[in-house]
């Protein structure tokens, strides 16, 4: 049986970590560049990583707010896929999952 409470709490947990993280990345990118080219160089790159672990940061809090919205709208163990139900072990291991194994495996919804 699924834990609606403490799901919940770990779901906002993991909503407010990934916003500070997005938070310092995007202070990272702002932050005042070297002069020098080769300095510049390294740090262009060091922001496309930043830029890509954002984007990373920015899907996972949608897929969580969207897991939060399931959870209010009593639909959060059902696949968005097939609508059957997501196994307690799969939304254990990855509590935003909207999809069950089968469907997630098949490429669907």
């Amino acid at each position: 049986m699924i834990d609606i409470d403490k799901v919940r709490a770990q779901l906002e947990d993991e909503l407010r970590q990934l916003g500070a993280k997005v938070e310092e990345i995007e202070e990272d990118l702002r932050s005042p560049k070297s002069a020098g080219w080769e300095e510049r160089a390294t740090e262009i790159e060091g922001d496309e990583v930043l830029d890509a672990l954002e984007g990373s940061a920015l899907r996972e809090i949608g897929e969580i707010r969207t897991a939060l919205r399931r959870l209010d709208d009593g639909t959060y163990d059902r696949c968005a896929g097939c609508g059957k139900k997501i196994g307690e072990k799969r939304l254990a291991a990855l509590p935003y999952t909207a999809q069950c194994i089968k469907c997630a495996e098949a490429g669907a919804a």
